[in-house]
């Protein structure tokens, strides 16, 4: 896996469909409480957050779908893949994001897992649904950065 340019935290996960998908407009790191042999699994890299999603039930914060593949040798210790896990935010985050969900077109999305100091991190994001224009506009975005580069890296070879 590779290392994350700020401080040094191991990557396990990443959700670039997001990016695409939802206009990023606010980032918040969360704590995952986990059991035993999903943190192993984890380590692993063996974790995927692309169908997951983040859900406020009860005033807490949970990450649906997140799906932490079984560890081999975890036999009977080892949880369901997909059961929600309990992300661990301040109260005061917590009511903040619950305010701004209640605002028209809101959403919570899940942006990365990583490993920082020790423990298991998700960035999640505070996003707004693109339309399909928009994602037309990114993708024309895309083609111009790479034929940029492409005529870059020509002129700098001949």
């Amino acid at each position: 896996m590779a290392k994350d340019s700020s401080g040094g935290n191991k990557l396990i996960a990443n959700n670039k469909k997001a990016y695409f998908d939802y206009f990023i407009e606010d980032k918040y790191e969360a704590g995952i409480s986990l059991h035993g042999t999903e943190v192993k699994s984890m380590r692993m890299g063996k974790c995927s957050i692309k169908e997951s999603y983040i859900q406020i039930i009860n005033g807490e914060v949970f990450a649906i779908n997140m799906n932490i593949t079984p560890y081999e040798k975890g036999n009977i210790f080892n949880k369901d893949p997909l059961r929600p896990k309990k992300l661990l935010l301040h109260k005061s985050e917590i009511n903040k994001l619950t305010g701004q969900l209640a605002t028209k077109g809101y959403t919570l999305v899940p942006l990365q897992v990583y490993l920082k100091n020790g423990k298991m991190k998700m960035e999640i994001g505070l996003a707004k649904g693109k339309k399909n224009f928009d994602k037309r506009d990114s993708i024309a975005k895309k083609d111009q950065q790479r034929e940029a580069a492409k005529e870059f890296k020509i002129r700098n070879l001949g």
